[in-house]
C-alpha cells in the first residue's frame, strides 16, 4: 500500500488544500490528512474544529480508490510518517519562497528518516495565491472569499467571527 502523510494546519481548509488532496489521491492508496498541533500558534479553529471541516469536505472531492483520513499530530513530523507506516510525505508549492523552506524541511527530514520521500506538488494556477492566512486575513477585513474556500468553512467562518 501506498501510503502518504499530508501534513498542514488547516486553519481554515481551502479549495488549494483540496485539490492537492484530490491530485494525490492518483499517487496514493491512502492519504493521512495530518492537522500540526501547534500550541505556539493561535489559530481561528481549535483542532477538533478543523479535523471536523476536513472530514465534512473531503466527502465533496474525488477520491477515486484513495482511502483518506484525518488525524492530528504533534512533534516531528517524521516521526509521525513512520508511526503510520507512510511512504511519503506530500507538500504543496505556491511559489519559489513555498520551495525553498520546503526543500529545507524535506532534507532534514530525508536526513532523520531516509526511507520517507517528500512528494511536491504545484498548486493549481486557481489557487497559487490563495493560503489560510490570506483567506483569514481578508474575511476579518470585510472581503468575500466565495471560491477559495467550502461553503461550509466560510459559515463557520461566519460563527466563528461573530463570537469575537
Amino acid at each position: 500500500m501506498r501510503r502518504a502523510i499530508y501534513p498542514g494546519s488547516f486553519d481554515p481548509v481551502t479549495y488549494g488544500h483540496l485539490d492537492i488532496i484530490e491530485r494525490s489521491c492518483k499517487l496514493f492508496d491512502e492519504i493521512i490528512i495530518a492537522v500540526l498541533v501547534n500550541p505556539e500558534k493561535r489559530p481561528l479553529f481549535s483542532i477538533e474544529e478543523r479535523q471536523s471541516m476536513l472530514l465534512e469536505v473531503l466527502a465533496e472531492i474525488d477520491a477515486g480508490r484513495c482511502r483518506l483520513r484525518v488525524e492530528s499530530f504533534e512533534g516531528l513530523l517524521v516521526r509521525f510518517a513512520v508511526e503510520r507506516r507512510a511512504n511519503a510525505i506530500i507538500r504543496g508549492i505556491r511559489a519559489i519562497s513555498d520551495y525553498e523552506y520546503e526543500l529545507q524541511m524535506a532534507l532534514m527530514n530525508r536526513r532523520l528518516e531516509p526511507k520517507i520521500e517528500t512528494v511536491f506538488l504545484m498548486a493549481a494556477e486557481a489557487y497559487s495565491y490563495v493560503s489560510s492566512r490570506l483567506v483569514k486575513e481578508i474575511y476579518q477585513l470585510g472581503a468575500a472569499v466565495q471560491g477559495l474556500v467550502p461553503p461550509s468553512v466560510e459559515a463557520r467562518m461566519q460563527r466563528k467571527f461573530r463570537k469575537e
